[in-house]
């Protein structure tokens, strides 16, 4: 999975289908993430001494992750992911393949 936690992401199938937001968690071995505003359930919590009316409350359910793409940081669209190796500081980059875009 080339996606990571805190990386923009838009929705590019399913019932919210073009929304964006920030990815807040992965989970790579279900190919699943959560991301924020996206995939919205609300969840009806019983009265407790600590609430005593009770509440609802709205969770981020996870996605898969072939639902979505990264954003490019140059053109804002979707946009695949190429690694390449950055031979100077010996480490491995993630570029926007559009662009060509560090990310």
């Amino acid at each position: 999975m080339r996606i990571k936690k805190g990386d923009k992401v838009i929705v590019i199938a399913g019932d919210d289908k073009g929304k964006t937001g920030v990815v807040q968690a992965v989970y790579p071995k279900l190919n699943r993430l959560v991301v924020e505003g996206v995939n919205v359930h609300k969840k009806h919590k019983k009265p407790s001494q600590a609430t005593p009316e009770g509440s609802i409350q709205e969770i981020y359910a996870p996605i898969d992750a072939s639902n979505v793409a990264l954003i490019d940081p140059k053109s804002k669209k979707a946009t695949r992911i190429r690694v390449d190796y950055d031979k100077k500081n010996k480490v491995k980059v993630r570029l926007a393949a559009k662009s060509g875009e560090r990310i």
